[in-house]
């Protein structure tokens, strides 16, 4: 089984630390992993994007082109990547910062307000993690333990804090 992830959105919204996140996860799980980032010239609110591939077999290559999961932070990132979804994949979109509706019938469509629930939470910058714990909690992709092994590589023993507030958001992703 392979799955073909794209994170998209602008810098500063945590696209390469969620790709990261799930690498580790599925290193933790067991998995071949890949993590591609793209990120425009501007960097902090430029375009960015992060490919990630989890599979059971060896990877043939690193960058996403037909995702099994579009995970979009904003309009323009779900405007440019839908059309590339495989039929039957996953969209995820944070609707705090993407009003663009999706009109596709064959893709599943999980809309949520991850910014403004990241805001309203204490968790300043956590969309993308409530956007990765919906994720979990409808495809089972990876399960919470490798995501909570994947906080505890990635993010340094001296913010406990940061590791406290990644897996409430993605406690909040799950329950929504």
């Amino acid at each position: 089984m392979t799955d073909n992830i794209l994170i998209a959105g602008f810098g500063g919204q945590g696209i390469l630390f969620a790709g990261k996140i799930l690498v580790y996860a599925g290193m933790a799980s067991g998995k071949e992993v890949s993590w591609l980032p793209s990120y425009g010239p501007e960097m902090r609110g430029g375009t960015c994007n992060c490919s990630v591939v989890i599979s059971d077999e060896p990877i043939g290559s690193p960058l996403v082109i037909t995702p099994d999961v579009l995970i979009a932070l904003n309009t323009p990132s779900l405007e440019k990547f839908i059309n590339n979804v495989k039929p039957g994949g996953v969209v995820l979109i944070d609707t705090t910062m993407c009003d663009a509706k999706v009109t596709r019938e064959d893709v599943k469509v999980f809309a949520l307000p991850a910014t403004e629930m990241a805001d309203t939470n204490d968790l300043k910058g956590g969309a993308n993690i409530i956007l990765l714990g919906k994720l979990l909690g409808e495809t089972k992709i990876l399960t919470e333990e490798a995501f909570a092994k994947a906080v505890e590589k990635v993010v340094p023993i001296s913010k406990p804090k940061l590791r406290e507030n990644d897996m409430r958001a993605l406690t909040l992703g799950m329950q929504y």
